[in-house]
């Protein structure tokens, strides 16, 4: 398989998961981070959850996915933020 190629069949539905810090606007970041590659993406629909000690917080959006290169590009600019600790 070569690097263009992948096991997913585009569009398709691919739920992303962000974990950072928990701050006031850490959600509506990544909401804004998210939309700049998925456009279509409802804002509403992000489901998140508080770590068991409350200081971190992980945000996932479901985003309709239509290409490889979409998904790459989203992921490096997810990563690439100070506030994220990881991305799943």
């Amino acid at each position: 398989m070569s690097e263009e190629e992948t096991l997913l069949v585009f569009p398709t539905d691919f739920p992303i998961k962000i974990m950072g810090e928990r701050r006031d606007d850490f959600a509506q970041t990544m909401v804004e981070l998210v939309q700049r590659h998925a456009p279509d993406f409802v804002a509403e629909t992000v489901e998140m959850r508080a770590s068991s000690g409350g200081n971190y917080l992980s945000v996932t959006c479901v985003v309709r996915a239509t290409s490889k290169a979409q998904l790459d590009a989203l992921y490096r600019e997810i990563t690439a933020h100070p506030w994220v600790k990881m991305a799943l």
